[in-house]
């Protein structure tokens, strides 16, 4: 199939752009979609179905961004969508225990064996914020320790960054969060035991828990080492300090236990998001029963919320993961990602392009780089986003979508078709010829 070369049209978009920009700070409802990282404004999407989205002005994309990830399924699935109109018949949220949330547990728990008990909430951010609190609870200390390259949602404690030197306290990234908050954060570098010696050294019983993404993916992929995370599973082990995995990325993307079970670790709290709500709004976290038997009301940690398993989101997530628990899905949907990851591969050999393609399980990550490896943050080159930039605009225009900006990692769907996927190779090949001409 040939891609169309002309430059879209955004003339719609761009004025509905307008109009948001008196009612929202900058025209948007979270910051990434403003379109600051790439060319043109932003794109205002007027539905989408399987692989694919189509905006206001009527431009057709094959999508990989697939709204940051949860669309493992593709978009406006009919299993999901039957299963949210059947609920919503029967009402929207009640504020009050329904089946469908014992159905969804019975479906996470019973598959995995990393957690014994899990609470629902309605966010990543909120799931991990809940889960730092479990933490220091647990432990009765307050440090945290997070690196510098993971992004764990915008609560205070969290949205913190790496000052100068092996081991710092955390430095509010954002205004509005108290140097108090952030100096109870420490930053450090991924893929450093160096650094991780020194911390557990210095701030001896001090640390609650240590937290990091099952798989760097918020920030370029950054694929980790398995004995590094066994290292960090053991160094935590023995200074009584607990282990979170943020798993709202890589939970039930990279296989139905995410990347606990792919670096064969047991961590002491996950949290999840995005995947288990098919769509809608949710997030989770779970750990064993002896941890969440703190958590209120059998236990002194206070966590709470009036949607916390809305019956709408717990009955996509229900239809979503029980699609995602049958033989071989996985494994079918790894194929497929390698089979498109080694073709782009192959061509940027043959060119000679200065550009890497990360994978793991249906994750990708373009890198204009000439490392084969990139392991930690402060390996990604900030200006070799401007080819980034010159890669989006010319997909757009050859019908693909990308997330708009070159820090972040694409998805593969169930939903993306051989077609589909052949289509976006042809205007990947196309668009590169233009980064490197």
């Amino acid at each position: 199939m040939s891609t169309s070369v002309q430059e879209i049209s955004r003339e719609k978009s761009a004025a509905l752009f307008e109009t948001a920009k008196k009612y929202f700070p900058g025209g948007v409802n979270s910051p990434v979609r403003a379109f600051k990282s790439v060319y043109g404004t932003p794109l205002f999407i007027e539905r989408g179905d399987k692989a694919h989205l189509w905006d206001s002005d009527g431009n057709k994309f094959v999508d990989f961004c697939c709204s940051w990830g949860p669309l493992i399924l593709g978009h406006n699935n009919e299993q999901i969508r039957e299963a949210v109109t059947a609920q919503l018949h029967k009402g929207l949220s009640f504020g009050a225990p329904t089946q469908l949330e014992n159905e969804l547990a019975e479906l996470i728990v019973s598959k995995n064996k990393y957690i014994d008990k899990i609470r629902f909430v309605s966010s990543g951010t909120e799931a991990v914020m809940s889960a730092i609190r479990l933490a220091r609870g647990y432990t009765k200390r307050d440090k945290i320790v997070k690196f510098d390259g993971c992004y764990h949602g915008h609560s205070d404690s969290l949205l913190v960054k790496a000052g100068s030197g092996l081991v710092t306290f955390g430095e509010t990234s954002s205004a509005g969060v108290p140097q108090s908050f952030a100096a109870e954060t420490i930053v450090i570098d991924l893929n450093d035991r160096e650094a991780l010696q020194e911390v557990f050294t210095r701030y001896k019983d001090q640390i609650a828990a240590v937290i990091i993404e099952g798989i760097p993916a918020n920030n370029g992929l950054l694929l980790q080492d398995k004995d590094y995370i066994h290292y960090l599973r053991q160094i935590t082990k023995d200074n009584g300090t607990l282990l979170i995995f943020d798993e709202v990325i890589t939970g039930f993307r990279l296989g139905f236990t995410g990347a606990a079970a792919y670096y064969d670790v047991q961590p002491d709290i996950l949290t999840y998001g995005k995947i288990i709500g098919g769509g809608m709004p949710v997030g989770a976290y779970g750990a064993s029963n002896e941890l969440m038997a703190h958590i209120s009301p059998d236990g002194g940690v206070y966590q709470a919320g009036t949607l916390s398993g809305n019956p709408v989101a717990m009955a996509a997530g229900i239809a979503a993961l029980s699609i995602l628990a049958q033989p071989d899905f996985y494994s079918n949907l790894e194929k497929v990602t390698a089979a498109f990851v080694a073709e782009l591969r192959a061509h940027i050999q043959e060119k000679g392009y200065t550009v890497q393609l990360f994978t793991v399980g249906s994750i990708f990550w373009f890198a204009f780089t000439a490392q084969t490896s990139i392991k930690r943050a402060d390996e990604i080159d900030p200006a070799s986003m401007e080819k980034y930039k010159v890669m989006h605009r010319a997909l757009l225009n050859r019908g693909v979508y990308f997330g708009p900006s070159g820090y972040e990692v694409g998805f593969i769907s169930a939903a993306h078709t051989q077609e589909d996927l052949r289509f976006a190779i042809d205007a990947l090949k196309e668009s590169l010829a233009i980064v490197f001409a």
